[in-house]
């Protein structure tokens, strides 16, 4: 199959000059209704991942093909997209003016609110890239890792600046989104809730975020669905999976409504993992949202969605080689049983809008969330453990030369867990002149039944470990089982305001409170944005700093720990953080560019050290620590070749706790004990760079090529069952390279489509070959440890990620 590709490409590439096409220039100036000019406004040829933005004039500047009814959308968050046909002759230069109106649902919070560039550690994602990004899961998560860093591409997970997987905060609507609790590995990983083919803003907030954001401490994905005006669709199947859109509107446009479902399994991609068996996983996601507007104060949406994600696994075999270049081993383990794992999900939300006139919103919102998650295997392995003979001149090279142990390792589980989440909430906005005032409050209520029952044994040499002469131990042991109701109660206000005209200075001052009836803790958290703008200066820049308290209260997860015992009385997790930060727009070559830099400084207290069980976190259920983090992110967005938006981020950061209760007898030390003072934290992730580059054959944007790096240094680790300030081993660095090649092979747009009636109404057909690890890197996500009873030794075997592979990817839009 790989050497299929070259030959496609060349195909591709010669085919694009049968009907070279002449091009044209269209150019001109984007404002708002009050006649302001707008920076960073996207215009884009529609379904083409084409496209330019405004500078801080407002102009653009965008070539077209000639001879044909191109659609050029001019589109940016708190407005109303706009739409314009362009048919231009071969050279002709069109000049189009374009004013955008303010989106009702964000009625008079666009001059302060909208602009990403006044939002310290704020970045906007474009969403169109999820379609042309050659990656393994096909979200809108994809895109965030390579802005954050990550080590696992099985996983829609990400880490954000020291922190772990449940401090990320996601919206969809104004309407919080909670993901499922049990699961451990990225194979068992289902759909992520965010849809991409229904989102049209997409707002990532890394730190620093403004009061009306909830309690979590890391990070915020804020996403907006769309509000289409007319019918539209897309329809995409590849070798992982497929998935619909729809999308319309009543012909008043009072009525609109989105749909979308999604098929996704991962077998094609695990059976490139060292582990062969019986793969079979299946993860379906459907999702609708309908909103109906009465009339111009009062409106009313809906959202649903229902997950369902099966896992299921036979194991066979796997063969394991480690060590060094002259002193290497191999691991062999021959499988029996298998696993069964289902999570299935239920979302539903309904939120009525009312605006008794331009300046004040009244939303009340109310959502309900339940998962039922089962857990199910047993697994048990034989393994062979041997050294490799690593001398070139033996004929047994590579072959096991020496038989160092032999063992039997077998997990057992059954765990069941079951959670429901009711909220009941209200949001309010007023426009005062120069101030927006903003505030909220929230109810929650959550139910969760869990039942744990969870056990590995091993068996080295025919003896148990660990050794005990007097019992049978396991070499863990977990049993729980608990039935717990609480709430929650959360609200904030703030005002975001501007000085005045002369001083381009805007602020953001807020604070949230939250109280929890389950320990009785009642936290308040100021918060502070400010960004400045000076406007005597040529470059375009904007200095920004927030700093403010963000508290965490615990969910279940945080409160049991690591034996399956329950902590109700655990507090908060706590920190504050200060950022400092630049955004500078500019053009080379009169392209657009964007750079921006940003330092943080983050200390926690009340923290509750956990540790990660692949994707799986595991608390200590104790706030028995304090910790700090800070660090650097640079990244420059831009049109290093036009019209083709490209990025890299580049970051470093040290992350670090200190655990109260870790003292320790030092050898030789008598009876006192020392504390081993501060250590790295489980997301201690020093350096990482991730890339998205996108390029295309010169005057044919027909035909891509997108490249996806990432790099990242590993994390620490260590033994199981170890305490915490053992874990002084690291991760090998994460290195990966996805690589993609797309054609457009069907422009709705030209005149000469082709005649039959299945294309009628076809927009735009894309075709996709996708090389997953280009370099056939193996990434090591963690070790099973394995310790030879007779000789004492443990080995740590590296469990690797995906190798390389192909996928071939087929997307429809009408």
């Amino acid at each position: 199959m790989p050497r299929k590709i070259p030959v496609l490409f060349i195909l591709l590439f010669l085919s694009s000059f049968v009907a070279t096409a002449q091009m044209a220039t269209i150019s001109g100036y984007v404002k708002d209704d009050r006649d302001t000019a707008l920076d960073l406004v996207t215009v884009a040829i529609k379904n083409s991942g084409t496209g330019t933005s405004t500078d801080r004039e407002g102009h653009y500047k965008l070539e077209v093909k000639a001879g044909r009814n191109i659609p050029v959308v001019f589109s940016f968050i708190g407005y109303e997209p706009v739409t314009k046909y362009i048919n231009a002759n071969a050279g002709e230069h069109i000049e189009l003016n374009v004013k955008l109106k303010t989106d009702s649902r964000t009625l008079g919070t666009v001059e302060i609110t909208s602009n990403t560039d006044r939002d310290a550690g704020s970045t906007y994602i474009d969403v169109r890239k999820v379609h042309y990004m050659p990656t393994t899961g096909g979200g809108i998560e994809d895109i965030l890792k390579t802005l954050v860093g990550s080590n696992n591409e099985l996983t829609s997970q990400y880490n954000v600046r020291g922190g772990n997987y449940d401090e990320n905060l996601v919206y969809v609507n104004d309407f919080e989104i909670n993901r499922p609790f049990l699961v451990r590995s990225g194979q068992q990983e289902g759909l992520s809730f965010v849809n991409p083919d229904l989102a049209e803003g997409v707002n990532f907030s890394v730190g620093g975020f403004q009061a009306k954001y909830g309690d979590k401490m890391s990070s915020v994905l804020d996403v907006t669905y769309k509000r289409p005006k007319r019918f539209a669709g897309s329809v995409m199947a590849s070798l992982l999976g497929a998935s619909l859109h729809l999308e319309g509107a009543s012909k008043n446009e009072k009525l609109t409504y989105l749909f979308g479902a999604r098929q996704k399994t991962n077998q094609y991609l695990l059976q490139a993992q060292p582990t062969k068996g019986v793969y079979n996983p299946s993860f379906t996601d459907v999702q609708a949202l309908i909103n109906y507007r009465f009339n111009k104060k009062w409106e009313v949406e809906a959202i649903g969605n229902y997950a369902r994600n099966r896992f299921n696994f036979v194991p066979e075999e796997a063969t394991s080689s480690f060590g060094l270049v002259n002193k290497a081993y191999q691991l062999r383990v021959f499988f029996n049983g298998g696993e069964i794992d289902q999570f299935d999900s239920r979302f539903a939300g309904i939120s009525t809008t009312y605006r008794p006139n331009d300046k004040l919103k009244l939303k009340l919102l109310a959502s309900g969330f339940q998962t039922n998650e089962y857990e199910t295997y047993d697994i048990g392995g034989e393994y062979l453990l041997g050294e490799l003979e690593t001398d070139l001149s033996k004929e047994n090279f590579g072959q096991i030369k020496t038989y160092l142990g032999t063992g039997v390792i077998q997990d057992h589980a059954r765990n069941y867990l079951k959670v429901n989440v009711g909220n009941l909430a209200h949001r309010g906005s007023y426009s005062a002149g120069k101030h927006f005032i903003q505030w909220g409050a929230d109810v929650n209520i959550t139910s969760i039944a869990d039942q744990l029952h969870e056990w590995e044994r091993r068996d080295s040499s025919g003896f148990t470990q660990p050794y005990d002469t007097s019992s049978l131990r396991m070499m863990y042991l977990y049993r729980a089982s608990e039935d717990l109701n609480y709430s929650t109660l959360s609200g904030f206000v703030q005002d975001n305001f501007r000085f005045n005209d002369s001083l381009d200075l805007t602020m953001s001052i807020g604070a949230r409170f939250n109280y929890d009836a389950l320990n009785h803790e009642f936290i308040a958290s100021p918060r502070l944005q400010a960004a400045y703008k000076p406007r005597h200066w040529k470059r375009d820049m904007v200095f920004r700093a927030a700093a403010g308290v963000y508290a965490q209260p615990p969910f279940y997860r945080e409160m049991r720990d690591l034996q399956g015992n329950l902590n109700t009385d655990l507090k908060a997790q706590k920190s504050y953080h200060l950022l400092l930060g630049t955004n500078y727009n500019f053009k080379v070559l009169n392209r657009p560019f964007k750079f921006t830099t940003e330092l943080y400084y983050k200390y926690l207290w009340d923290v509750v050290p956990y540790i990660f069980d692949n994707v799986r976190i595991r608390y200590y259920g104790k706030n028995e620590a304090t910790a700090y983090a800070y660090g650097g992110e640079v990244r420059l967005y831009g049109d290093i070749v036009k019209g083709a938006t490209s990025w890299i981020s580049i970051g470093v950061m040290k992350t670090s706790e200190y655990l109260k209760d870790s003292n320790y007898h030092k050898v030789g030390g008598g009876d006192s004990t020392v504390n081993p003072g501060y250590i790295p934290r489980p997301a201690d992730q020093r350096f990482m760079i991730g890339m998205y580059f996108e390029d295309y054959i010169p005057h044919h944007p027909a035909y891509k090529a997108h490249i996806n790096l990432m790099y990242a240094t590993g994390l620490p680790i260590g033994p199981p069952n170890a305490p915490r300030y053992a874990d002084t081993l690291r991760l090998p660095d994460y290195k990966r390279v996805d690589i993609g090649f797309s054609a457009l092979l069907l422009d709705g747009a030209k005149k000469e489509r082709p005649y039959h009636s299945f294309f009628k109404n076809i927009s735009s057909i894309w075709a996709s070959i996708e090389v997953f690890n280009l370099l056939g890197i193996q990434n090591t996500l963690s070790y099973t440890w394995i310790q030879d009873q007779s000789s004492g030794k443990t080995f740590a075997v590296p469990n690797r990620l995906t190798s390389r592979l192909i996928n071939v990817k087929l997307l429809f839009n009408f």
